[in-house]
C-alpha cells in the first residue's frame, strides 16, 4: 500500500545477532611451557551498533509520513535514488520518489530549473506503471502545487484518491489546490476526511491553515502550537514554526512571530522562508539594519520574488530608491526563471507592477489570473491595479470581493483592508474610507513598511468624522 515505506531496504532490524563473549586468555606457548610468565587478558567484544541509515532514508521517511524534509537530506535522496534508476530503469517507485524530490527542493529554493527534471521522472514512472501508481499522481500534484498550478495540483490529487481513498498524504495537497482555487468548502471537506483517517503534527498543521483561511486564527494558532509540540524531526517543527510566525506577524505581533522565526531557523538552517519572515518582523520592530541583514541572506540562497519584492518596498521606505530598483530586477529575472520552468509567479509580479511598474500590464496580467484563479488574493490584487490604474470604480468592486467574509473565506487582511479604504478614499467615500484604513491599522499596524506610513497619512488628512446633529424625535408619533 503506497501509505508504507517503499525504496531501498534499511538495515535489518528484525533477527539481531548479539555476539557474547568472555576474556580470552592467550600464552606464549613452547613445549607446554609459558615463556616469559606473560599473560595477555584480552578486552570484551562490544556489541555491534545500530547501522548508519541508508543515504536519504530520513527524506525517504518524511516524504512517506507527509512531513517537511530537511535540505541536506533531500539532496541525499536526490542522488540515491538517481543512482537507482540508472541501474534500474524499470523501478517506477524510485522514478516516483526521485520526482516529488525534485519538486520538493524546487520548492524550498525558489528554484524552477529542478521542475522540469521533477516533471519528467514523475511522467517516466507513469510510463513504467501506467496502472495504480499513485505515488506518481500523487507527486505530480505537489509538483503542480510548487507551481502554483491549482487546476492540475487538484485533478492529479483526486486521480490518486481515486486510486486510494484512505491514503491520507493525498488529503494536504488536495486541500491546497482546493484552497489555491478558492473552494473553501471542498478543503474543509477534505479536511474532515483527513482527520477522520490520520491524526499527528503534520494534520494539525494542515488545519491550522484551513482555519487561517477561515478566519478562525485563534483556533489556527492552537493548531499550530500543538503540531510544534508534537514534531520529533527539526526541520519538521522549523516548518510548523515558520507558519506560527507567519500567523503571529498577520496578526499584528511582529516580536512574538521573531520569536518563532529564529527559533526555525536555528533548527533548520535552510529555512529560508522563516529568514525572511525575520526581516519582515524585524523591520515592523523599527529594527531595519537587521531586517536588511537577514533579507538579502535569504534572498541570497532562497531568490524567491515576494522576498525581492518586500526587500525592494523596505529599500524605497528608507531613502534608497537604486538599492530598491536591484532587487525590482532580481524579481522580473525571477519571474522569467519561473515562467521557464513551468512556475506562474504571475500575481507577485502584478502586485509589482501596480505599485512600481505599469499599472495597466498590471491589470492585463491579473485579469487574466483572476480568470484561472477567482480567490480573495487575486481579487485584492485586481482591485488595486485596477485604481492604481484609474479605474477606481471598477476597482472597489473587487476590493468588496477581496474584503467579503464569504467569499474571502473568512480572512480579515489588513493589506485588503488598506488597498479598499484608499480606493473608499478616492471615491469620496470618507466614512467608509476612514473604517477600513483603522481597521487595517488594527489588524496589523505594520502590514507594510509603505503601505502602513500611507494609511496613517491617509487618516490624518480625512480627520475625524464630522459631528452630525441628531434628528429630534416626535413624541407624537405612534
Amino acid at each position: 500500500m503506497e501509505n508504507q515505506q517503499e525504496g531501498p531496504v534499511g538495515p535489518e532490524t528484525g533477527r539481531k545477532r548479539r555476539v557474547r563473549s568472555r576474556p580470552v586468555l592467550i600464552a606464549a606457548v613452547a613445549g607446554c611451557a609459558v615463556l616469559g610468565g606473560v599473560l595477555v587478558l584480552l578486552p570484551r567484544e562490544q556489541p555491534a551498533g545500530p547501522a548508519a541509515p541508508a543515504p536519504g532514508a530520513p527524506a525517504m521517511a518524511a516524504l512517506d509520513s507527509g512531513v517537511p524534509a530537511a535540505l541536506p537530506d533531500l539532496g541525499e535522496l536526490i542522488d540515491e535514488r538517481a543512482r537507482a534508476v540508472r541501474e534500474r530503469p524499470g523501478d517506477a517507485t524510485s522514478w516516483a520518489v526521485l520526482g516529488t524530490a525534485y519538486a520538493e527542493r524546487g520548492r524550498r529554493l525558489a528554484d524552477p530549473a529542478y521542475y522540469p527534471r521533477a516533471e519528467k521522472a514523475l511522467r517516466t514512472s507513469l510510463r513504467v506503471r501506467p496502472q495504480r501508481n499513485t505515488r506518481a499522481l500523487a507527486g505530480l500534484a505537489a509538483l503542480s502545487l510548487a507551481r502554483r498550478d491549482f487546476p492540475a495540483a487538484r485533478r492529479w490529487g483526486e486521480a490518486a484518491l481515486e486510486l486510494e481513498p484512505r491514503r491520507w498524504t493525498t488529503y494536504p495537497l488536495l486541500i491546497d489546490a482546493y484552497t489555491g482555487l478558492g473552494d473553501q468548502n471542498a478543503a474543509k471537506r477534505a479536511l474532515d476526511r483527513l482527520t477522520g483517517l490520520h491524526s499527528g503534527p503534520a494534520v494539525l498543521a494542515r488545519a491550522a491553515a484551513v482555519y487561517r483561511d477561515r478566519g478562525r486564527r485563534e483556533d489556527a494558532a492552537a493548531s499550530l502550537a500543538d503540531a510544534v509540540a508534537g514534531a520529533r524531526d527539526p526541520a519538521e517543527r522549523a516548518a510548523y514554526l515558520e507558519q506560527a510566525g507567519r500567523l503571529a506577524f498577520e496578526r499584528g505581533e511582529p516580536d512574538v512571530a521573531l520569536r518563532h522565526f529564529r527559533e526555525a531557523v536555528r533548527l533548520d538552517a535552510g529555512q529560508r522562508a522563516a529568514q525572511a519572515g525575520q526581516g519582515r518582523a524585524l523591520a515592523a520592530l523599527g529594527r531595519p539594519t537587521e531586517a536588511l541583514g537577514v533579507y538579502r541572506a535569504a534572498l541570497a540562497r532562497q531568490p524567491c520574488p515576494l522576498y525581492a519584492l518586500e526587500l525592494g518596498e523596505l529599500y524605497e521606505s528608507l531613502g534608497r530608491p537604486a538599492a530598491a530598483r536591484v532587487q525590482y530586477g532580481l524579481l522580473r529575472e525571477r519571474v522569467r526563471a519561473a515562467a521557464t520552468g513551468g512556475a506562474d509567479e504571475e500575481l507577485v509580479l502584478g502586485r509589482f507592477e501596480a505599485d512600481h511598474g505599469d499599472p495597466g500590464a498590471a491589470v492585463r496580467r491579473l485579469r487574466a489570473e483572476w480568470r484561472r484563479r477567482p480567490v480573495a488574493e487575486v481579487a485584492d490584487a485586481l482591485g488595486w491595479a485596477l485604481h492604481r490604474a484609474g479605474e477606481s470604480v471598477e476597482g472597489l468592486r473587487f476590493a468588496l470581493v477581496a474584503t467579503d467574509p464569504v467569499r474571502g473565506g473568512g480572512v480579515y487582511d489588513a493589506v485588503a483592508m488598506y488597498h479598499r479604504g484608499m480606493i473608499e478614499r478616492e471615491l469620496g467615500r470618507d466614512g467608509a474610507a476612514r473604517r477600513h484604513l483603522t481597521e487595517a491599522l488594527r489588524i496589523n499596524p505594520h502590514f507594510s513598511p509603505l503601505g502602513a506610513p500611507a494609511a496613517r497619512t491617509a487618516l490624518e488628512a480625512l480627520g475625524e468624522p464630522p459631528d452630525e446633529e441628531v434628528p429630534e424625535i416626535d413624541g407624537g408619533a405612534g
